[in-house]
């Protein structure tokens, strides 16, 4: 495979990371209702996102409600917030510096310049990997914690949702995509840089003509 298809499938997987990161931030399933002891039945589901939390009843009628205050939600919730507001914008600036930098575009001339900017355009999937991970990684941990703590009560625990999962998923989708963008710019640009050849210099013979091997 050559690296302008390795650079292009780069560029396809943090694409598809990046819309996982906006699916996840606006799906209300980061918490679930857990159907344990006295919830096995229940005739309603809870779900609680960054932005809303709605109740499902059992025939299929869904009310949701968005946070009324801000400063009144947990820290996990509001990091949450800004962080996959931030990871949205800046897989945006990934998208348009790998375009601008891409070997299937013509921005800007080949050369340092060019590979440079691609692999900054990687860096910054990279970086939105890391930095949604974080949010996803706090609220499967407070998840865990009050599922197996038995002072909460039962009717409180939750489970994790649809929404960690995808926003996992769409964690590797751009850690991958950024690490082959970056990889194939970088063997890009040691291709690129060809050997100095010398050669030496004539001497003339004894009966004052060059020899013939320094033309070879």
């Amino acid at each position: 495979m050559t690296s302008a298809a390795v650079e292009i499938l780069g560029l396809g997987l943090g694409i598809l990371g990046w819309v996982g990161v906006i699916l996840a931030c606006g799906l209300p399933m980061w918490q679930v209702s857990a159907f344990i002891d006295v919830n096995i039945v229940v005739a309603q589901t809870i779900w609680e996102g960054l932005w809303m939390n709605c109740v499902v009843q059992s025939t299929g009628q869904m009310q949701c409600k968005v946070y009324d205050s801000i400063l009144a939600l947990p820290a996990e919730v509001q990091a949450g917030r800004a962080l996959t507001v931030i990871v949205a914008l800046l897989g945006l600036v990934a998208l348009m510096v790998t375009v601008v930098g891409a070997q299937c575009t013509n921005c800007i001339r080949p050369g340092k310049m060019k590979s440079r900017i691609v692999i900054a355009g990687g860096a910054i999937y990279i970086l939105c990997g890391v930095l949604v991970l974080i949010p996803l990684c706090w609220f499967a941990n407070i998840v865990i914690s009050d599922f197996y703590d038995p002072t909460v009560p039962s009717s409180q625990k939750r489970e994790m949702g649809a929404a960690l999962y995808i926003g996992w998923a769409a964690t590797a989708l751009l850690l991958f995509g950024g690490c082959l963008i970056c990889c194939c710019s970088c063997s890009q640009r040691d291709e690129s840089s060809f050997p100095v050849k010398y050669s030496a210099p004539r001497r003339p013979t004894s009966n004052g003509e060059y020899d013939k091997k320094n033309y070879v």
